[in-house]
């Protein structure tokens, strides 16, 4: 019998439900940690990496895992034409290490970000959201691992349950990607229209995108949740006659030049406020991020901080006692307003979602629920502050940044505070 691997990290909580879909279709499923020793990883024919909240999506979605040593070992296997699956935060993972879309040297150049349900052009809705949604096979049958059992343009309806799960891509590589049909499901109505707009699309995804795969077709990145009913058992059982027939992937290519992302120096408004959110706590997401960049061989140290910028027509200080007084911004009981110290061995980067959805909701919250009508604009953004011990200062800071633990460029801005 077929032997998969399910790649669980801490926080991972569905592998009981990827366990019984693959028992449904006679794959034979066997429980992998992610500290297990990484050269018995060869002695699977495919890998479905789980949903859940690997490290607890501290920094963002996926991003830790991605850059745990298992995920180097999985790329070479996926390079045996193996078939790789990543569910949900499975999927987070794949985009964040690059094995989808699958550039060169799997580097990154999509981003799975917060959800946004827009309808008629407004936003309804943002944050984690659970529904069944409808899936449509948008390529033909044999593109991919995982629609080898499916008719072009047949559609399943699965459970989906995520808060970061809208697909960006750049318009030129989605143009690409789909001449490639890297497409695999998209969202649809219970007819099979593809309409763009909540709630046909749940997430407000580009091109309704539910799941997309590498060039070769034997890596797929999906959001929604096959496991969790027999409905998304073809995607497993297609899994299964892939492999069966020796792995049999697609020639095809992706050639994109992924631009080189610049770190800008950041400029407040004059005329607005800064309030930096200290901890009086331990600080676990900067604790898990430090630890991993030491992992990765840097000798740092990090600090993080919740960043507001407020603007305010008039009446400031009065204005300002109002905004504090409500508790919006900040937890009085493990948080306080601090400060931003440059010093000679410290960078600190302002890092902003460029669509800021919570900073918009604790905009609407401040204006509408507590009635502060002179708040004119509030944006939301985290300071990481990074202490380098030892020389080499830009070099440290420069690699740092590749790694890509601090933003992703696709979906984030990052600036300097110098």
């Amino acid at each position: 019998m077929l032997k998969i691997a399910i790649i669980q990290f801490p926080g991972s909580n569905t592998e009981r439900e990827t366990f019984m879909a693959c028992k449904r279709v006679n794959l034979k499923p066997v429980e992998f940690l992610w500290n297990s020793p990484l050269e018995t990883l060869s002695n699977f024919d495919g890998y479905i990496i789980v949903g859940g909240f690997s490290y607890e999506d501290r920094s963002r979605a996926g991003v830790i895992a991605a850059l745990d040593p298992i995920i180097k070992q999985i790329k070479i296997e996926a390079s045996k034409n193996k078939p790789v699956l990543g569910i949900c935060n499975g999927a987070q993972v794949l985009v964040e290490s690059g094995m989808v879309p699958g550039v060169k040297d799997n580097k990154v150049a999509i981003a799975l970000t917060d959800n946004k349900r827009i309808k008629m052009g407004q936003v309804v809705g943002v944050g984690y959201y659970n529904t069944w949604a409808n899936l449509k096979m948008s390529g033909p049958p044999n593109r991919s691992a995982f629609t080898r059992h499916m008719k072009q343009g047949e559609s399943i309806n699965i459970p989906l349950a995520h808060g970061e799960g809208r697909f960006m891509i750049p318009e030129n590589l989605l143009e690409k990607m789909i001449q490639n049909n890297q497409m695999v499901y998209r969202y649809c109505d219970d007819s099979g229209a593809i309409i763009d707009e909540f709630p046909t699309n749940p997430n407000g995804s580009i091109h309704n995108v539910a799941a997309i795969c590498n060039p070769a077709g034997n890596v797929m990145a999906m959001m929604p949740h096959p496991e969790r009913t027999k409905n998304g058992d073809v995607i497993f059982s297609s899994m299964k006659d892939f492999i069966e027939h020796g792995n049999p992937i697609t020639n095809h290519s992706l050639n994109y030049t992924v631009p080189h992302y610049l770190v800008k120096d950041y400029t407040p408004n004059k005329k607005s406020i800064q309030w930096p959110i200290d901890m009086i706590i331990t600080d676990n997401e900067a604790s898990s991020v430090n630890n991993t960049l030491k992992q990765l061989g840097h000798d740092i140290s990090i600090k993080r901080l919740s960043h507001w910028e407020i603007s305010i027509t008039n009446n400031q200080s009065s204005v300002l006692e109002k905004i504090d007084f409500s508790g919006e911004l900040y937890n009085s009981n493990k948080e306080y307003i601090g400060k931003i110290k440059p010093e000679h061995n410290i960078a600190s980067f302002l890092v902003r979602q460029k669509d800021d959805v919570f900073g918009r909701a604790k905009f609407e919250s401040l204006t509408q629920r507590f009635k502060i009508s002179e708040l004119n604009k509030l944006k939301y953004g985290v300071v990481w502050n990074v202490t380098v011990n030892g020389s080499n200062f830009q070099t440290v800071l420069d690699k740092i940044l590749k790694t890509n633990i601090l933003y992703n460029p696709l979906s984030h801005e990052c600036y300097r505070i110098n």
